[in-house]
Formats: structure tokens, C-alpha cells, sequence
């Protein structure tokens, strides 16, 4: 029997949400939260051609609300989100792909208010489960993201998770 080589994550690594149009962002990989968070200051629910909608702008670089990239995407689902001091929130769940070195595949991202953390995102665990590990000594492992990312698929290591 073969055991699958899973390549390493740092605890903190460079992702791209081409979809959004976010070409480089910095992100704690959290083993502790399920869901993945992307930081929204502000979230808007609107409807285009029959089909729910949200806008939400970001603030790309840790510690600055200087700049802006402003999103849409469709709403793939509301959920109840426990943060870790215990507050409740429902947040907009998206999905989209996502560029983690060589790396594309489809994610959910819950939309959330991230302006007092550290990292504009969290790679939760549900996003990277069988497919890679964590070295929480290290960072950065993957490097940028790659500007000819493989297709969405992972060339058949990693799972998409489409329904």
C-alpha cells in the first residue's frame, strides 16, 4: 500500500482568491477552526439576475485599513459561527477558489470583521483536511502564489470540494 506524500503548510503562508480579484494575501493556517474566515469591513446582501448576492469590501494588508478591494461573489450559505472567545455570529458563507503556492482548489469562506486581528484570513481546517499538514514551527513553506497556479482539480492530490 502507497502512503500519499502530503506537502507542508507553515502556520502562516501567502494565498491568492483569483476570483475576487485578491492577488496576494497573508493567511494564519488554523488547525483550530474548521471553517475558513476571510475579513469583510462591511457586508452588503443584494440580488443580480435572480441570483443572492453579497459585496463586501477587504482590507488586504495586516495592520492597515488604507487600502481597499471591494468583492462580489454568490451566497453559498449563512451559518452560525462560534468564534474563539466564545461569541456567536451569522456569517455569509462564499465559495471560491483558492492559489496556496502551486495549489487551486475550491473553499468556503465565512465573511467577518477582521479589522482587530492579526491576519485578514484564517485557512481553517476544513479547507486543507487529507490533503496537507501543518508544521506550526514554520512559514511560509509554499512561497507567493503561483502566477500559473494548477487547474482546480490539484492535478488529483488534493480533493474538491464541490458539492
Amino acid at each position: 500500500m502507497a502512503i500519499k506524500q502530503l506537502p507542508i503548510l507553515g502556520w502562516r503562508e501567502w494565498v491568492s482568491l483569483p476570483e475576487l480579484g485578491i492577488k496576494k494575501l497573508r493567511c494564519k493556517v488554523d488547525t483550530g477552526a474548521k471553517t475558513s474566515a476571510l475579513h469583510a469591513f462591511y457586508v452588503e446582501e443584494y440580488i443580480e439576475n435572480g441570483n443572492t448576492m453579497v459585496r463586501f469590501g477587504l482590507h488586504p494588508k495586516d495592520k492597515s485599513t488604507e487600502q481597499e478591494i471591494h468583492c462580489t461573489a454568490h451566497i453559498f450559505d449563512q451559518r452560525n459561527v462560534t468564534d474563539s472567545g466564545g461569541h456567536t455570529e451569522k456569517r455569509y458563507v462564499i465559495k471560491t477558489p483558492i492559489t496556496l503556492g502551486q495549489y487551486t482548489w475550491n473553499i468556503e469562506l465565512t465573511l467577518t470583521n477582521r479589522d482587530t486581528m492579526l491576519h485578514r484570513m484564517l485557512l481553517g481546517r476544513a479547507a486543507i483536511v487529507d490533503n496537507f499538514l501543518v508544521d506550526s514551527g514554520s512559514t511560509y513553506l509554499m512561497g507567493k502564489p503561483s502566477k500559473t497556479p494548477a487547474p482546480l482539480a490539484i492535478s488529483r492530490l488534493l480533493h474538491d470540494e464541490e458539492e
